[in-house]
């Protein structure tokens, strides 16, 4: 099931790139939820809006699950799913405290953090897209894991 979250207003402080767009995938229980959102806010008031698909994000995020090996696979497809359709990949979660995991499958994703890494992700994503003054995009599909 996927809800995608409209865009907010641009910060007129501090904006992004309107080539920049972000896509968030969240897959699991409550507390990743939770995490998406902190981040998703966090990333927001810095101006980044959310965008609808993948081929619209030039970054996506991938918030994992890892708690029992059917939410495994599913991570795990949700970030080659990712690779594929837009091929650049920040994972998070708490698959992310197995990066060796995700990496043995996933070489080519951008950084792997693990669950309530929130500067992290964020660091992350200022990484691969610095900081500009024009608005950019997140988009944040939800499905829920098992």
């Amino acid at each position: 099931m996927q809800a995608p979250y409209g865009p907010p207003s641009p910060c007129p402080v501090l904006q992004k790139p309107a080539s920049q767009n972000r896509f968030f995938v969240s897959l699991g229980c409550p507390k990743a939820l939770v995490d998406s959102e902190r981040i998703l806010t966090h990333l927001r008031a810095e101006g980044y809006e959310v965008s609808p698909t993948y081929d619209a994000a030039d970054v996506v995020v991938v918030n994992t699950c890892g708690f029992i090996d059917a939410a495994v696979d599913e991570s795990l497809d949700a970030i080659g799913e990712a690779i594929e359709q837009n091929g650049r990949v920040i994972v998070t979660g708490c698959l992310g405290a197995r990066p060796e995991r995700i990496l043995e499958r996933h070489p080519r994703v951008l950084k792997v953090t693990g669950p309530h890494a929130y500067e992290e992700v964020v660091g992350a994503v200022h990484e691969h897209l610095p900081h500009c003054t024009i608005p950019s995009q997140i988009s944040f599909p939800l499905r829920e894991c098992g």
